[in-house]
């Protein structure tokens, strides 16, 4: 018999892949992006990596819609399923998504390498920041504090400001670095 895959055992698989693969990374769980919810977001130094899980007892019932959404907010994109998902996955993300494979038992196996997202918004990174944080992207970037504004308002002037390149990077390390005890 057959023994299924699921999320938290995908999980538990992918979380030793990255810590096998970068020496400096954070992981976040459900992120919300949109309509939607990204099961993990991978931090690297400059880019920041949606990963959506289908495990074995999953459907694609929602995947088109969580694929648009992942794609405004991440410079790559990756599903990774259960085996029972490696054959069909490919017909439901998109050619730019990566895939890998989750086995019971142990291992996950890249099936198709993630390509970079054309598709991606600085202005949807930096809405996955806190205000402090945008805070010290304003000071990073010669910027006035607006202390009184929100984020709504601050977002705009950080992207006339910044450069994509450099902001692209100061959003991850601001994720990598992101205190959850305050």
């Amino acid at each position: 018999m057959k023994m299924s895959i699921l999320d938290p055992g995908i999980r538990d698989l992918l979380f030793d892949y990255l810590a096998e693969k970068h020496e400096k990374f954070r992981f976040m769980e459900e992120v919300v992006i949109g309509s939607s919810r990204a099961d993990v977001v991978i931090v690297l130094e400059n880019e920041l990596i949606g990963c959506e899980i289908k495990s074995d007892a999953d459907s694609y019932a929602r995947l088109a819609s969580q694929t648009k959404n992942y794609d405004k907010y991440f410079d790559r994109n990756m599903v990774v399923v259960g085996t029972s998902h490696r054959a069909g996955v490919r017909e439901h993300v998109p050619p730019h998504w990566g895939i890998f494979c989750a086995a019971q038992g142990g291992g996950i196996e890249l099936v198709r390498e993630a390509g970079i997202n054309k598709k991606v918004k600085l202005k949807n990174q930096l809405s996955l920041l806190w205000r402090a944080e945008l805070g010290d992207i304003q000071r990073l970037n010669s910027m006035p504090k607006y202390y009184d504004k929100s984020r709504r308002f601050v977002i705009p002037k950080i992207l006339e400001k910044a450069e994509p390149e450099t902001l692209r990077r100061q959003i991850c390390a601001e994720l990598i670095e992101r205190d959850y005890t305050v």
